[in-house]
């Protein structure tokens, strides 16, 4: 696959890595480099007396090296994959060295041993009590944390200011005691919310009735429907086993990259990438979380396209998905998407009557362009209709060098009534933003 320079950057883990990164894709620091249709690798000249030896799987966009860094990837590999995006003529070696075959075969290997392995059995009865007893306390913070809503709601909400950050870090922490940390995670969105902004009440009472929902819906979920119910389950925080669910059959499709969002707390990175399916016309959501100093399962970015198999987990309204296989390709074909706002707006819709506590919702629009009216920004459609863009929204200025006042193709997500948009068709080229 031919990366683009900017899709090369958007591996790099931070600045550093790419400023790192940027000076070492000269011919002058690589002893060696090679491609096949399998690897790229290199040797780079260090400081030491042996180069570090340098390789990237291609197949699953997998970065490896000798040096000692703890980044994935680290500067030789954005440099190597950066200098062959921008000299690929240099590279004329196919014959891949043994260091580098030795560690293709061995994923390979590994990924036909892991296919092939036997599940190993399950205690049932064990498996049963241990999810009883999880449920059970979950019930238990549930029926706390619906106290602790009242309570809120009955002595009114213009008191909030003045408790401070302890009042929503306390409830907060019960819900992880009570294994519910989806609730947990609810919380924290009710507590970053500003409460000194104009309008903070509605923002808050409509996040506090998304988390009474999940919380309601949860003691009554023997009464809906069994993907509900998985909803529900994912919302409060009981996880289901992705090797389980790699078992099941996905959707191949060619997927294309549409947007990358990192989120760090914690010591642990939140990787989300945005994925729509070229034929099926479907949006996938794909989530890593990456502790320090440990690196990425696979490599994805923006602009790029795969030929994969997604396997979604179960919900009235799909979204999350895992990669069950991949291989990136060269060719795309045309891009659909919604004409504007109404027709996504209505495609949301539909997705909030199966799923009315889901977050997010991505879309590609075409022809919309950033304009100002009354003193915010907003998207503009063919029909003139105005969604607006989050305060503050940290890439206006690249949408606007990049609209030039035109109108262009957006890849968006949006999160109640405002629109982020992840990333930009501009010269037939999709562009982070």
């Amino acid at each position: 696959m031919n990366f683009s320079e900017d899709q090369v950057l958007a591996l790099a883990p931070d600045d550093a890595s790419r400023k790192a990164g940027s000076a070492l894709a000269s011919p002058g620091k690589w002893v060696s480099k090679g491609i096949n249709e399998l690897a790229l690798w290199g040797e780079c000249q260090g400081s030491g007396s042996k180069p570090y030896q340098t390789q990237i799987d291609l197949q699953s966009i997998a970065f490896k090296c000798s040096c000692p860094s703890r980044k994935f990837p680290c500067k030789h590999g954005i440099g190597l994959l950066l200098l062959n995006s921008r000299q690929p003529a240099l590279f004329t070696d196919s014959t891949a060295p043994d260091w580098v075959s030795d560690w293709i075969g061995k994923r390979q290997e590994k990924a036909i041993q892991k296919e092939a392995a036997p599940a190993k059995p399950v205690d049932e009865a064990a498996q049963a009590k241990r999810q009883q007893a999880r449920e059970e306390s979950i019930e238990q913070g549930i029926n706390e944390l619906l106290t602790w809503m009242k309570d809120l709601v009955r002595n009114g909400l213009l008191s909030l200011p003045e408790k401070g950050p302890a009042f929503m870090e306390e409830i907060s922490r019960r819900m992880i005691d009570a294994k519910a940390p989806g609730l947990a995670n609810q919380l924290r969105l009710l507590s970053r919310i500003n409460l000194y902004q104009e309008g903070w009440q509605s923002l808050f009472l409509e996040q506090l009735a998304r988390i009474y929902l999940i919380a309601r819906g949860f003691q009554n979920r023997e009464t809906v429907n069994p993907l509900l119910k998985e909803d529900l389950s994912s919302a409060v925080g009981i996880t289901i086993s992705q090797e389980e669910l790699k078992q099941q059959a996905g959707i191949t499709d060619q997927w294309l990259v549409i947007g990358k969002q990192l989120q760090e707390e914690d010591q642990i990175t939140t990787d989300r990438t945005w994925l729509y399916g070229l034929q099926s016309g479907k949006y996938a959501l794909v989530l890593q979380f990456i502790v320090r100093g440990q690196g990425l399962q696979f490599s994805l970015s923006t602009g790029m396209v795969l030929q994969a198999e997604l396997v979604y987990f179960p919900s009235s309204a799909p979204l999350r998905a895992l990669i069950k296989s991949q291989q990136p390709i060269r060719e795309k074909p045309p891009i659909k998407g919604f004409s504007g706002w109404k027709e996504q707006l209505q495609y949301r819709a539909a997705r909030f009557a199966n799923l009315p506590f889901q977050l997010e919702t991505p879309a590609l629009v075409h022809q919309v362009r950033p304009v100002q009216y009354q003193g915010a920004w907003w998207l503009q459609d063919q029909e003139n209709h105005l969604m607006p863009l989050p305060t503050n929204y940290p890439s206006l200025w690249k949408l606007l060098a990049l609209s030039g006042g035109s109108p262009l193709d957006l890849a968006i997500v949006q999160k109640d009534d405002r629109v982020e948009p992840l990333s930009a068709f501009y010269q037939q080229e999709l562009i982070s933003l």
